[in-house]
C-alpha cells in the first residue's frame, strides 16, 4: 500500500514538473515578442503622445517593412494609429521618419475597411486585416481566402483605395 501511494505521489510530482516546464518554455519562446511589443508601445507613447493603448500588432512585409502598429487615444481624446519601424534584429529603428502617426478618423477604420472588402470581394473567407506599410505607404494588409486560393491585397490607409493587384499564394 505504501509503495502504491509513493508511485501516485511521484506521478503527480512528475506531471507538475512537466506542466511547469511547458509553461516556462512558452514564456521563453514569447518573451522577445512581448518585449518588442512593450518597447513599441513605450516609443509610441513617448513620440506620439498616446495616453492609452487599445491594440498593438506587428506587421512584416519585407526586411525594410517591419513595423509595430499601436492604436490608442492621444491627450486630446482622439483615436490614433502609430507606426513604429523596427530593424530585423527586433529593435526600434533610429532616425527620422521611423515613427508615424495618423488620426483614425482621417483614415479608414478597420470596421469600414472590412465592410468595403466584404462588398467588393464576393466569397471572401478567413479574412485577416492588419495595419502595415507597403512600398512606403501606410496601408491595411489583407490576407484572405476565396474558394481554394489564398491572397494578399493592400489598401491605402488614408482612403481605402487598392494598391496594385492581389498577390496570389500557391496552393498547398
Amino acid at each position: 500500500m505504501k509503495n502504491k501511494k509513493r508511485w501516485i505521489f511521484l506521478g503527480i510530482v512528475a506531471l507538475l514538473l512537466i506542466i511547469f516546464g511547458a509553461y516556462r518554455y512558452f514564456i521563453y519562446v514569447l518573451q522577445d515578442q512581448w518585449s518588442e511589443k512593450d518597447t513599441a508601445i513605450a516609443k509610441a507613447k513617448q513620440e506620439a503622445g498616446i495616453v492609452s493603448v487599445t491594440d498593438a500588432q506587428k506587421s512584416v512585409w519585407d526586411q525594410n517593412s517591419i513595423y509595430w502598429v499601436v492604436q490608442g487615444t492621444n491627450k486630446t481624446g482622439q483615436e490614433v494609429m502609430v507606426w513604429v519601424q523596427y530593424t530585423d534584429q527586433g529593435k526600434p529603428k533610429d532616425g527620422q521618419n521611423t515613427v508615424h502617426q495618423e488620426l483614425l478618423n482621417s483614415g479608414m477604420s478597420r470596421e469600414k475597411m472590412k465592410a468595403k472588402i466584404k462588398s467588393s470581394i464576393p466569397g471572401i473567407k478567413d479574412m485577416r486585416l492588419v495595419p502595415g506599410v507597403y512600398n512606403g505607404e501606410y496601408v491595411w494588409q489583407l490576407f484572405y481566402k476565396v474558394k481554394d486560393h489564398y491572397y494578399y491585397q493592400f489598401y491605402r490607409f488614408s482612403d481605402g483605395a487598392e494598391i496594385g493587384s492581389p498577390f496570389t499564394l500557391p496552393n498547398r
